[in-house]
């Protein structure tokens, strides 16, 4: 028989959009909560008052007094090969990928480095509280195997994919549209769907892709029901002018996309800073998502993402840290810079939205949410286990906390991967601090 493990502590987590339903309406609260699992799958959420009763008497129930239980974050964009040049110092983006960015993916050929690297970029996400994220590998095909080998051994909900890019990258890194298409194809059929893992058609950005190499890329998300495609989008103003230079015949940058066909329920554009209404609405159209990434886009100097605009034509957005151009692998550091990106331009982020952005938001963004996302019964076993006494800072401040929306604002504002007591996949505890 399957054992039953039950955790009792505060739990929180989102059932709606707060811009949908109301920031009351949007979530479940219990300040002496339990969750029990069975297996992998959430068995019963609730008050502890009212779960307790129903367990047997050998049942074990871990008990978390200083604790706030949250699902696991759901980082929507993030480059695994970039783990060892995050903070690299002083450029923009076009600059930066050359200085920094290609030799260091030019080391993944070596499949051993891409394990090393891949086993320390996770351990790294666990620490932060990360159970799920839409991962970028590199040109070189081992690096995708690298990633989901080691992913599988912690068994984690992961989306990969194999770096395309055919022109305007050093010959060390570039492919043949021939060539990044079979090998794509490739590993859908050996990882795809795999236990937890999911593949993600990867063009890097439409200047890095010739016209040929985006039409397969296409005709590759045409052939799967339900792969990803995962690419950059309006990052850099000087990018989007190169787009428009290099692709002549397109409408706007979206549209470079559009014509090749990778807009759909499952492809998720990282940034979108610049965007034009009819790009927002084509993005709605088509079920496509955005990953706002206020980190690097604070450090790269790209701009500020305009959510008020993805919220008004219903777009789809998920947070992502977009590590190394983003500065922290904390889900809680990266919703502390998206809450001043916001508060830039003169509006606020609440905390239940801030949390929604992080675990459901970016499950509905990835197509999850019948999966992850939120501790409902039937969902997997991921979430986190935050401590409210990680720091003596932290610890005063939340003595002095009026509610739980406060609590959790100031978990996101002081907080960081020494607040992430346990983290949880699939029912397992994958980090202990």
């Amino acid at each position: 028989m399957s054992q039953l493990k039950a955790w009792r502590s505060a739990i929180i987590h989102c059932i709606a959009d707060p811009k949908e339903v109301g920031v009351e309406q949007a979530y479940e609260y219990f300040e002496d909560g339990m969750l029990i699992v069975k297996d992998d799958k959430i068995q019963a959420i609730g008050h502890a008052a009212d779960l307790l009763p129903t367990l047997d008497c050998d049942t074990l129930v871990e008990h978390h007094p200083d604790g706030l239980i949250t699902p696991g974050f759901i980082d929507t964009h993030i480059h695994y090969p970039q783990t060892d040049m995050i903070g690299s110092y002083g450029e923009q983006l076009l600059t930066w990928l050359n200085t920094y960015t290609f030799p260091e993916e030019g080391k993944f050929h070596d499949k051993t480095h891409a394990r090393d690297v891949a086993d320390r970029f996770l351990k790294e996400l666990l620490r932060n509280g990360t159970t799920t994220a839409l991962v970028f590998g590199t040109v070189h095909k081992v690096s995708v195997d690298a990633f989901f080998e080691a992913s599988e051994v912690h068994n984690l909900r992961m989306i990969c994919g194999k770096v395309m890019m055919d022109r305007n990258a050093p010959d060390f890194l570039t492919d043949t549209p021939e060539t990044s298409y079979q090998e794509s194809k490739e590993l859908i059929d050996t990882w795809h769907n795999k236990g937890r893992l999911h593949y993600a058609i990867t063009p890097r950005f439409a200047p890095t892709s010739s016209d040929e190499q985006l039409k397969l890329a296409g005709k590759l998300l045409n052939e799967y029901d339900d792969v990803y495609m995962h690419t950059h989008l309006s990052e850099n103003k000087d990018e989007c002018a190169w787009v428009q230079d290099l692709f002549p015949e397109s409408k706007n940058y979206l549209d470079v996309y559009d014509q090749h066909k990778l807009l759909s329920e499952r492809s998720v554009f990282a940034h979108g800073i610049h965007l034009c209404d009819s790009e927002y609405h084509r993005l709605h159209e088509t079920g496509s998502a955005i990953a706002f990434c206020p980190t690097s886009n604070l450090f790269i100097g790209s701009g500020l993402f305009k959510l008020n605009k993805a919220e008004e034509h219903k777009v789809n957005v998920g947070m992502g840290t977009d590590v190394g151009g983003g500065t922290s692998f904390s889900m809680l550091q990266t919703l502390n810079e998206a809450y001043k990106v916001i508060q830039l331009q003169n509006e606020n982020l609440s905390p239940i939205k801030s949390l929604y952005l992080a675990t459901l938001g970016g499950a509905k963004a990835l197509r999850l949410e019948d999966k992850i996302g939120n501790l409902a019964v039937g969902t997997e076993a991921d979430f986190v286990i935050l401590d409210k006494k990680a720091t003596p800072l932290l610890s005063s401040r939340l003595a002095l906390s009026k509610g739980i929306e406060e609590s959790l604002f100031v978990f996101m504002t002081l907080g960081d991967d020494r607040a992430i007591k346990a983290t949880y996949s699939a029912g397992q505890c994958v980090h202990q601090r």
